[in-house]
């Protein structure tokens, strides 16, 4: 498989497998451990996790498959996320929802996070979400303390917004090395408000969640998706491919930003046709075709 460099030692598969659902799978470690293993054998080395995932759950689950298989560890990258806080049972100190990105906040996070993951570090730590309470003093600290403890390896955002990664990297000694920001055929607003364009301008790839939109271009009955699901199929029928997810995961990994999208799917089936969809070229017709069906009027 197709990987992208994000620094001379630091690389990612195209194809990213989002662990966000594994609570809901209700699975045995052992069929977790299979998952995790198909994924490696199809070129997908990349695994994406946030603290909160699951009510804070889906970490554990996916340490408690890795540690039947310890030897895995070497050969996949483990990003996860820390920033927000969430009430549940698994957290009963928790009060409220909000978001912390204190330096306490942040180590202790990646301290868990280690614990649950069953590992000695992981790869890409990520801010969750834009915090308007964010002292960049601190989130510089606990990153650079992380980074000399050998806890993390690089650090990077996620939906964080062109004025919201310029501050935070300016109190860096080091580069931010990815923005997760969400990104779908059927949700323009990162392409349309220079998102994109700032990773772009970074030199950074983004990892690229909810790339079907969350189920909503198959199932919603509104006239944005109806129009959008029409031009789907009809390109799907111009390229061979077998569906319209096979397009949606084309048009991003057409763009030239080298647009990661993560796969959220526990079915076998459903990752192999992310990774298929590695195949289809689209013409600067079809491309256009597509972005105009969802913004219903064609560009100026």
């Amino acid at each position: 498989m197709e990987r992208i460099q994000l620094t001379d030692d630091l690389s990612f598969s195209r194809i990213v497998h989002g662990l966000w659902r594994l609570a809901d799978w209700n699975q045995p470690k052992e069929q977790t451990l299979a998952l995790m293993e198909h994924c490696l054998e199809k070129g997908i080395t990349t695994f994406d996790h946030a603290d909160i995932y699951g009510s804070y759950m889906c970490e554990k689950l996916f340490g408690e498959a890795l540690a039947v298989k310890p030897e895995l560890r070497a050969k996949m990258e483990i990003v996860t996320k820390c920033g927000i806080v969430l009430e549940s049972p698994n957290r009963p100190e928790h009060q409220s929802h909000h978001y912390n990105t204190s330096k306490e906040h942040i180590l202790k996070s990646v301290n868990q996070s280690l614990e649950n993951l069953q590992t000695d570090y992981i790869d890409v730590l990520l801010i969750h979400r834009p915090d308007l309470f964010l002292d960049p003093v601190q989130v510089a600290e606990a990153f650079t303390q992380l980074k000399e403890e050998g806890k993390v390896r690089y650090f990077g955002v996620s939906n964080f917004k062109h004025h919201q990664y310029n501050m935070l990297q300016s109190y860096l000694d080091f580069p931010l090395v990815t923005n997760q920001i969400e990104l779908s055929a059927y949700n323009l607003e990162n392409f349309e408000d220079g998102t994109l364009n700032l990773c772009l301008e970074k030199r950074i790839a983004p990892m690229a969640w909810s790339p079907l939109a969350g189920g909503d271009i198959f199932s919603a009955d509104n006239e944005k998706a109806a129009r959008l699901r029409s031009t789907l199929e009809k390109v799907a029928a111009e390229i061979g491919a077998p569906g319209i997810d096979a397009v949606l995961y084309a048009w991003l990994l057409n763009h030239p930003a080298k647009i990661m999208p993560i796969v959220g799917s526990g079915k076998t089936e459903r990752i192999d046709a992310a990774i298929d969809a590695l195949q289809y070229k689209l013409t600067l017709d079809q491309w256009f075709e597509i972005l105009h069906s969802s913004m219903g009027h064609e560009v100026p």
